[in-house]
């Protein structure tokens, strides 16, 4: 093609999309003009057919009759909601109405306009005949332009999954804009060959050759009700093809009317990696809720505001979330007052802004609403912004913890439940010890009060928290690359944060005596293998040494300072089953309260001195297989030097514990 011919071409183009955007009413009144005329001309010609009569004769015989006849047609179809019809989305219906108002058109230029000649059938039927074709032809032409005028703009997509859900899929994908359907693949046997409204139904072993064979851009997944394995095996048999895969929602958010068949989706790293959920124990989600006062730290937070959305479910009475972030807690109460208002739900939802490290405000919280659950996941868990902010993250993570635990204890509330985390199993960064310093700071407490009953739940990364890779990694392929990972071996375990937020809420229901309960995290991760993933996923290639052409670039920049290759979830062996099947309980050594009442106290004073060194020190008396691998690198430490003031205001400190 020529650059004249091409110039021509988009010459039509423009100038038929001015016209497909003027006004609707504007475009009505060219329709009804068009049929108006077509009337004239039809009776004209159909007269002329039927009865040999001149041209000149019947026009000037029956012009008024014409006129009248091409009125009152116009006006009929009108009436009957034809200029209502989009042309772009021409059906069945609208054919059969065309078919309906050339009928009545041709039938009352017989009873009325002819009528002094006798009812004429062969006129009627000649009439009909060609007044549907100069009707209904133009407007599936129109169609069909207006399809191939924008088809070029359109996504070239293959459908996979040929049942319901995919052909509800293929209608309103016929009927959009944005994806223009190339062909369906389905595992069926079966299915393999047929046509589905003029669409082929292929093999997904011919996908090679669909796909640049139609030029395909995306493959939509319409298996609504596949298990979530099923659904593992067919993305990673799609992976290595150079198209963005996505798609449809889950079978039950459809049946809920929480989304249409036609809602696509990115596809989440989640849906590779997640496990098929287990139904949770109703008595053990329950139990401590149901009817209860319960208060959630750190809700506004990814696991904190997951855990407020599960939580409604078991019924409370009333739900306080805590947090120490104005805009995260808005967020999250906005959410569920929408939930508990469409939902017909009676929870009292209370916001509160605060910090767990004001005792005194703690206390009016619970003196106040008489809370009778905690679930504790305030912390400070970026294990870089710790490390620079020692002293904080101690503050926050274990004075914090001390001070919601020592409410719970004194205004007796029925359980406390402390959400740990991985990194506190022999740390090697200073997040982690603080998170293993809260846990003996519950252990000891549990002991030295029997009344007090807490579990400490500790699990490792949830997928889409606000410290995992996953969301980093999604926004490093939005802006082009490249995706950074710390080492090319290191490996995570991985979790939903529902699956995450249901099994804390019902371990946590499980201890007495602060049990630890360690979360079965499935199978390990390789960081480097979700980084490819991803990037495949998103319809791109990996730019390497192999491919220096790809689409994004993977770099290694280096452990990070605390960060180790492998997590651990255990610090002993001893751990026994439970009840529930992904929920283990470990028998962990710890100290006595009186021990870590002091350490408390020291660690108080040490953090106002902002003296990270004694802080190291005190950690390494805890006896916590705390592995500092580098040096200190919070920039406003100093160490503690031998003053008088530093000497005297330490002893202080000290003779009150």
């Amino acid at each position: 093609m020529n650059n004249k011919d091409e110039f021509s071409i988009n010459k039509i183009r423009n100038l038929a999309r001015g016209f497909f955007e003027l006004p609707r009413a504007h475009k009505t009144v060219v329709a009804m003009l068009y049929d108006f005329i077509l009337v004239c001309a039809t009776s004209i010609f159909a007269s002329y057919l039927t009865y040999k009569t001149a041209f000149p004769e019947i026009v000037l015989g029956q012009s008024n009759n014409i006129i009248l006849l091409a009125l009152l047609s116009v006006c009929t179809y009108f009436v009957l909601g034809l200029y209502k019809s989009i042309i772009r989305m021409i059906g069945e219906k609208t054919l059969f109405l065309i078919f309906l108002c050339t009928l009545l058109t041709a039938n009352a230029w017989e009873l009325w306009v002819s009528g002094t000649q006798g009812y004429n059938f062969n006129h009627a039927v000649v009439f009909w005949a060609i007044l549907t074709i100069t009707i209904g032809i133009p407007r599936l032409t129109v169609r069909s332009f207006v399809m191939r005028l924008n088809s070029h703009l359109k996504k070239r997509v293959i459908i996979y999954g040929a049942g319901q859900a995919g052909r509800q899929l293929a209608h309103a994908i016929k009927l959009g804009h944005e994806y223009q359907l190339a062909a369906f693949v389905d595992d069926h046997k079966d299915l393999h060959g047929s046509r589905i409204d003029n669409t082929t139904v292929y093999s997904p072993t011919e996908l090679e050759s669909l796909i640049p064979k139609y030029s395909v851009e995306r493959i939509l997944l319409a298996v609504p009700s596949a298990t979530r394995q099923r659904r593992n095996e067919i993305i990673a048999s799609l992976e290595h093809y150079p198209v963005k895969i996505k798609s449809i929602a889950d079978i039950s958010d459809i049946i809920s009317g929480k989304a249409q068949v036609d809602d696509i989706y990115d596809i989440d790293i989640e849906d590779i990696l997640g496990r098929e959920p287990v139904e949770p124990d109703h008595q053990l989600f329950t139990e401590h809720n149901e009817g209860k006062v319960v208060l959630v730290t750190g809700a506004g937070g990814s696991i904190g505001s997951e855990l407020c959305r599960q939580l409604i479910k078991s019924a409370p009475k009333q739900l306080i979330l805590l947090d120490v972030s104005e805009f995260a807690l808005y967020e999250i109460s906005q959410e569920l007052n929408r939930v508990i208002l469409i939902e017909e739900l009676s929870i009292d939802l209370v916001s509160t802004v605060g910090s767990v490290q004001n005792r005194l405000y703690l206390n009016s919280i619970f003196k106040h609403y008489n809370v009778d659950t905690v679930y504790h996941a305030a912390a400070y868990k970026h294990v870089p912004i710790v490390e620079h902010n020692i002293a904080q993250g101690f503050l926050n993570n274990v004075i914090g913890t001390w001070n919601i635990a020592t409410a719970s204890e004194q205004f007796n509330v029925e359980k406390f439940v402390l959400i740990s985390t991985d990194k506190a199993v022999r740390p090697t960064n200073f997040m982690g010890a603080s998170k293993r310093m809260a846990e003996l700071v519950i252990q000891a407490m549990s002991q030295n009060n029997a009344e007090f009953h807490c579990a400490i739940v500790r699990f490792g990364n949830v997928l889409g928290s606000s410290g995992s890779v996953v969301p980093l990694f999604r926004e490093q392929i939005k802006s082009g690359g490249p995706i950074t990972v710390t080492h090319r071996d290191v490996i995570r375990y991985f979790m939903t944060i529902p699956e995450a937020a249901q099994l804390v809420i019902q371990a946590g229901a499980m201890g007495k005596k602060a049990s630890v309960f360690v979360l079965d995290m499935g199978e390990p991760v390789k960081i480097s293998d979700l980084a490819e993933r991803m990037i495949k996923l998103s319809g791109l290639t990996i730019r390497n040494e192999a491919n220096p052409n790809g689409d994004i670039a993977i770099e290694y920049t280096g452990l990070r300072q605390g960060e180790k290759l492998y997590e651990e979830l255990l610090i002993g062996e001893d751990t026994t089953g439970t009840k529930h099947p992904r929920i283990l309980a470990a028998k962990e050594k710890f100290h006595s309260w009186e021990f870590m009442k002091e350490a408390l106290f020291r660690l108080q004073s040490y953090i106002d001195l902002n003296d990270i060194q004694s802080i190291f020190e005190l950690v390494e008396e805890l006896e916590i297989d705390f592995d500092q691998q580098y040096p200190i690198s919070d920039p406003l430490y100093s160490q503690l030097h031998a003053t008088t003031d530093n000497v005297i205001a330490l002893k202080t400190v000290l003779k009150n514990v």
